[in-house]
């Protein structure tokens, strides 16, 4: 059963427990910290975005996990097939890195040893901006200054409770089809991003979770047809029997889809992120085969803490029906598959 949240109000009543769980199409509810029964060390808030074209893309994240907080930075050359990643930890934040309570509003900012990442949500524009210095080694900077805009468009926001878990949720909002406009810096090049073929994805989380938990996220954004065309798909976490994140975005309006699976492929016994992935829905609206071109893997370990991430960029083709019976071709549209698997 998918069910639609139309009210707005706080996420969680007094005692801690959520008002409503399910789906909506902008971010209804109001995130307050304070209201959570859980230990800070058991909350886990997190600012994502990444922006990409057919030449490169640049991941951004800043989260506070409550034992331990990771500012990262990544790059993809598509083009030559080249990656790289930097993480920094951060010992014990407990909340006070202060990320936003909203997704709407608000500064995002880490600051550490040679880095500095900014994140600025005001009116109709995200700004990005900061800098690495040494992320390719010493005196070998990336550089980066980007602007989002967010025109009037419907997103994914979902609030998924765990099962016998009364104070245990997330509550996340994705925001696709993001027009960028800016440029990295990175290894003497410069890289430039034009809102007419560049698009920024946002995710936004915040939550308590369970010890051991992990996800599979498929999203993707472009031009079909005209129009901004975005896909976020879901599965694995949480109790999602009053809805699924899934979701297709053309011209800002949002189309639900109930169940979408898709699993990574196997050979001998092995998962091989490489190789095509198969995403169908439980209605017959949605049916596409992901090809890879560059598997990025990351995995963050502090002593009993650790992250293990895939996200595997690649084009998705196939076909899929909008809620107003519009039936889309999809044809090599850029995007990504993400899997991960956490100890936090």
């Amino acid at each position: 059963m998918q069910n639609r949240m139309l009210s707005q109000g706080p996420l969680h009543r007094a005692d801690g427990v959520l008002s409503e769980t399910g789906f909506a199409l902008a971010p209804i509810k109001d995130y307050d910290r304070r209201r959570l029964k859980a230990p800070r060390h058991r909350i886990k808030e997190w600012d994502d975005c990444l922006v990409m074209n057919a030449h490169c893309a640049l991941g951004i994240r800043v989260s506070d996990e409550g034992w331990i907080g990771l500012d990262s930075l990544s790059f993809i050359d598509f083009e030559t097939l080249s990656q790289r990643s930097q993480s920094r930890r951060i010992w014990l934040p407990l909340g006070k890195r202060s990320l936003p309570a909203s997704s709407q509003t608000g500064v995002t900012r880490a600051v550490g040893y040679n880095y500095e990442f900014t994140f600025r949500a005001e009116g109709s524009q995200r700004q990005l901006y900061g800098h690495m210095y040494d992320f390719g080694g010493e005196r070998q900077p990336l550089l980066f200054d980007i602007i989002l805009e967010e025109p009037r468009q419907d997103s994914m926001v979902i609030v998924t409770p765990f099962e016998n878990k009364p104070h245990q949720f997330f509550y996340n909002r994705k925001i696709n089809c993001l027009p960028a406009e800016g440029r990295v810096i990175w290894q003497d090049r410069e890289y430039i991003f034009s809102p007419a073929a560049s698009f920024g994805t946002l995710s936004w989380g915040r939550g308590v979770w369970p010890h051991l938990a992990g996800w599979y996220w498929a999203s993707a954004s472009g031009i079909i047809a005209g129009r901004a065309f975005g896909l976020s798909l879901g599965h694995g976490f949480g109790d999602t029997s009053r809805a699924t994140e899934n979701m297709l975005f053309y011209g800002g309006i949002a189309s639900k889809l109930s169940q979408v699976a898709f699993e990574a492929p196997e050979a001998n016994g092995q998962k091989d992120y490489l190789a095509p992935w198969q995403i169908q829905d439980d209605a017959g609206r949605l049916s596409l085969t992901f090809n890879p071109i560059l598997d990025q893997a990351i995995q963050n370990k502090t002593g009993p803490l650790i992250t293990k991430r895939h996200r595997v960029f690649g084009r998705f083709s196939g076909h899929a029906l909008l809620d107003d019976g519009t039936r889309l071709e999809i044809r090599e549209l850029q995007g990504f598959i993400e899997k991960a698997k956490n100890r936090w």
